[in-house]
């Protein structure tokens, strides 16, 4: 029993896996790594949302199995939500199934609705589940751009036209992790009508709709006439309340496809423990104050990281949402990728970031740098990534300038 298992064999290395090495190896010695790879929000989770869990993990009742679709508290607070927020109608019973955070459901609605071979358009780069979901359940992925523009329109127009099977669904993430694009209602029109057209779904992952910073909140492709019919969209707890190890997120939209991952969901798990769900509910209902301050403690951040990074001589575009800066490798380390990079800055620099290839083969000229760590630590990782590259510590010019020394 040495091969490999089919839908692991599937998988591509997990390149992650590499900087985790990398770093623990460092802190092994002593060294104190400033983490910006992974997207793990260092923030506590509201007093409040706290407290509620207390209160309801004192009650016998809610010890026992909980609803997979979700406690009917829990459904009605996020429709709440969306008509709040977006001006879009849910109804909790049909319309709405709470997940273990947006990664579940999104892996397991890909599990509802793909038969092997089924074609599915990807962004590229994106967040690897987005791809990955697919691929173990047996489909194949189509890479398009991940802006959200005119060349997206036309790879999407082309993919239907030459794809053999025609594509069953098109995937959106705006905000973008890891890329912190956006979109506007103007580009989802767009694409709701061509999916309408061509009957093809529309898997959008939204769960970056509160960390916003300089413009209009970002929209949802819900809130486009006849996007239900062929939607369905994905949010997540995680980062707008700070509670990514509790594991709370939805998907919504169209009744169909909702009842599919309702149903897979139904004999996979029972859903999230009840006070949970309980909490998460009273954080949806209350919660817009301190959703206002995540906000601010990460705008704040990104503007230090950028200050203080581009004094480096390490120029970061700064994003106008999400919790990340995608940025281009610097030009005389760009030859190495990204990979090879990361793994040089936490043996150089003592800064670990996200190589841009584990998004996809297209981000391998960037990093993505994670905005979880305090003000004096992205200062600090500033410095360090300042003397590094004062340092000339270029293994390839290195090499060349020992070769003219021979």
């Amino acid at each position: 029993m040495t091969e490999e298992f089919h839908k692991v064999r599937r998988l591509p290395p997990y390149v992650f896996e590499e900087v985790n090495k990398k770093k623990a190896a460092a802190r092994a010695r002593g060294v104190d790594i400033i983490d910006l790879g992974m997207g793990n929000p260092d923030l506590p989770t509201p007093s409040f949302v706290v407290d509620k869990l207390c209160e309801a993990i004192r009650d016998p009742r809610t010890h026992r199995y909980s609803a997979s679709k979700g406690i009917a508290g829990l459904r009605r607070a996020q429709a709440a939500y969306y008509e709040r927020r977006f001006n879009v109608k849910l109804n909790p019973d049909t319309q709405v199934v709470a997940t273990l955070g947006s990664k579940e459901g999104f892996a397991n609605m890909a599990q509802a609705i793909t038969a092997p071979g089924d074609v599915v358009l990807c962004p590229n780069p994106t967040y690897p589940i987005h791809a990955f979901g697919f691929l173990m359940a047996g489909g194949t992925i189509r890479s398009i751009p991940a802006k959200p523009d005119e060349d997206f329109l036309r790879a999407i127009d082309r993919a239907v036209r030459h794809s053999i099977p025609k594509p069953i669904a098109i995937i959106l993430n705006y905000p973008s992790n890891p890329t912190a694009y956006e979109a506007d209602l103007d580009f989802y029109r767009e694409v709701v009508k061509f999916a309408r057209e061509n009957e093809i779904m529309i898997l959008s992952d939204l769960a970056y709709s509160e960390i916003y910073f300089d413009g209009s909140p970002p929209p949802s492709v819900l809130e486009v006439p006849g996007a239900m019919d062929v939607t369905v969209e994905f949010t997540s707890m995680s980062k707008t309340f700070s509670m990514p190890g509790w594991r709370v997120g939805f998907a919504v939209g169209n009744e169909r496809l909702i009842a599919a991952l309702a149903r897979v969901k139904s004999y996979l798990d029972y859903g999230a423990f009840t006070p949970i769900q309980v909490a998460a509910t009273a954080a949806l209902n209350a919660g817009d104050a301190a959703v206002e301050e995540v906000r601010s403690v990460y705008r704040h951040r990104r503007d230090v990281m950028v200050e203080s990074f581009g004094r480096a001589g390490f120029e970061v575009p700064p994003p106008s949402s999400t919790m990340f800066a995608w940025t281009l490798i610097p030009e005389r380390f760009r030859y190495m990728g990204s990979l090879e990079f990361s793994k040089l800055l936490i043996e150089k620099a003592d800064v670990a970031v996200a190589p841009g290839i584990g998004f996809g083969e297209y981000g391998d000229d960037y990093v993505r740098i994670a905005l979880v760590e305090n003000e004096h630590r992205l200062r600090q990782a500033g410095r360090n990534i300042k003397r590094f590259l004062a340092s000339g510590n270029d293994p390839v010019q290195k090499a060349s300038l020992a070769g003219v020394a021979r």
